[in-house]
């Protein structure tokens, strides 16, 4: 055996318990005499699995999370296409699966995990609806969904500040919208001057922007009741972690609102578990797909309050795997903090690509057994370049992998499979129905209804001037003369006579009487 491929034994001959990944390869020739393995109590140290399209991502993520939950570590897996629910079902084997569990010399026992299924659409009938209240939510997270600029956001956040302070409490999106317009009234501006006050326009591209976030039908994000991320940590009777998969099937057109949505998850553990140090094992591990999405456009601030969170959440017991293509899609402060490393392999077709890669290889531990510029594009698909945290928190030398296969089914899991996980749910009767309490939307309604009725009754309008032109009289009796008609018609004749002819009729008229007489 290659003298590289044996030294490497030392660097996974872990003494405490672990999570086998694959055997070390370097060619055709297998190492099956350790397994390259992530010891359970530095799964919290936070990992990346990274790769171009197509390179087994997904299957490894799944195969991962199914040994965890064997393990008794509950997982929480964002599945963007629907392939992953088929860890609900056992795995089936087929000449490729068999082939590789022969060349690995590795147990294969296939299985299903127990499976929660989340979904944001807020379609009960596809899995346990997940809602955040607006408040909960925060205007550094809503901004990023709202896509906002600086000022936007700092607005944003006034408004925030100011419902707060006034117990308007912010549940969905109609609470929000009705107090952007109250501060859009002569009193909503009086009541913000002494925060600094809010511009009228401001508040008009706010408005729109969340009627744009409405249009997009990801309204039922904002409601009660809001999810419990405690129910994150369960386990089933046989002491097996619960595997939570949050569907993104329907929302997979809206990035940045499925992946603004996960870092709350991950900002509410750390807000609501204890401090519980280093433990045997974690309480639960994060698996945050298409993670590039979530820092698009960020803010700095954005950025920073990632970075903090993925810092300390370690303490709380959790572990986050970040899933993109490049470790260069995170910034370098996120991608620091992550010390499990499975680099799937890369594609050189553009210099960009190559420069890529070698910013890859800057990442890892020197190594005399592999020339990783080489390897990251000559693995196949279910391999991967490997290193880990040893239990002393020190890298292990990096290992070329092929991976286990996931003992449940690698394919989407049938309908009646899903329906019936649904139906077994121990929580899904909590969250299905949507409940709209006593919020900003009300009370600021009810506050304009009220001052309506207490506004005083104005005083009745003096009866009009009547108009020098007589009054018309009304209509004769049948075969009568109508006498307003007769005044009219006098008025008409007076005009007359004025005029020139009129006054030559006049002559004429008088002329005649005058001989007559």
């Amino acid at each position: 055996m290659d003298e590289g491929l044996a030294g490497l034994a030392a660097g996974y001959g872990f003494a405490e318990p672990a999570v086998g990944l694959g055997r070390a390869v370097k060619g055709e020739e297998v190492n099956t005499g350790f397994e390259v393995a992530v010891p359970l109590a530095m799964l919290n140290r936070h990992g990346l699995v990274a790769g171009a399209t197509g390179t087994g991502k997904t299957k490894t993520v799944q195969g991962l999370a199914g040994r965890l939950s064997d393990a008794g570590v509950p997982c929480f897996v964002a599945d963007m296409k629907g392939d992953v629910s088929g860890m609900a079902e056992p795995g089936e084997a087929n000449d490729k699966v068999t082939a590789r569990i022969e060349q690995l010399k590795a147990p294969w026992d296939p299985h299903p995990s127990p499976v929660e299924l989340l979904t944001l659409s807020g379609d009960p009938a596809k899995g346990v609806p997940v809602r955040a209240s607006v408040s909960e939510f925060g205007a550094p997270l809503l901004a990023k969904v709202l896509d906002l600029n600086d000022v936007q956001t700092s607005v944003l956040s006034l408004v925030f500040h100011y419902a707060d302070s006034g117990g308007l409490l912010l549940v969905d999106l109609k609470d929000l919208r009705e107090v952007l317009k109250f501060l859009g009234t002569d009193e909503g501006q009086k009541a913000v001057a002494e925060l600094g006050g809010v511009a009228k326009p401001t508040l008009g591209v706010l408005l729109r922007k969340l009627v744009e976030l409405e249009e997009q039908g990801v309204a039922g994000l904002f409601g009660e009741p809001a999810f419990d991320v405690n129910d994150l940590l369960r386990t089933d009777a046989a002491g097996k972690g619960m595997v939570t998969l949050l569907e993104l099937a329907d929302v997979a057109d809206r990035p940045r609102v499925f992946s603004t949505f996960m870092m709350w998850l991950l900002a509410e553990l750390f807000e609501t578990l204890p401090e519980v140090g280093d433990l045997d094992k974690p309480k639960l591990v994060f698996f945050f797909d298409e993670a590039h999405l979530l820092f698009d456009g960020a803010s700095k601030a954005f950025v920073e309050q990632v970075q903090r969170t993925v810092r300390l959440i370690r303490s709380k017991g959790v572990g986050v795997f970040f899933i993109t293509q490049l470790p260069q899609d995170l910034p370098d402060e996120v991608l620091a903090q992550l010390g499990n490393r499975v680099q799937h392999a890369l594609r050189a077709i553009t210099p960009k690509d190559a420069a890529a890669i070698d910013k890859t290889v800057q990442t890892y531990p020197m190594t005399e057994v592999y020339d990783l510029d080489s390897a990251l594009t000559s693995l196949g698909v279910g391999e991967a370049v490997v290193t880990v945290l040893s239990p002393a928190g020190v890298p292990t030398p990096v290992a070329w992998t092929r991976l286990y296969p996931p003992q449940s089914r690698m394919a989407p899991a049938d309908p009646a499979t899903i329906q019936a996980a649904i139906a077994g749910s121990a929580i899904h009767a909590r969250y299905g129905q949507l409940v709209d309490p006593d919020s900003a939307y009300e009370r600021l309604t009810a506050r304009l209804h009220q001052a309506e009725a207490d506004k005083p009754i104005p005083p009745p309008k003096a009866a009009p001037a009547r108009d020098r032109e007589p009054t018309r009289w009304s209509p004769a009796p049948k075969g009568g003369v109508d006498t307003h008609d007769l005044i009219q018609v006098g008025k008409m004749a007076l005009r007359f006579m004025n005029t020139p002819a009129g006054r030559e009729i006049q002559r004429s008229i008088f002329g005649v009487l005058k001989k007559r007489r």
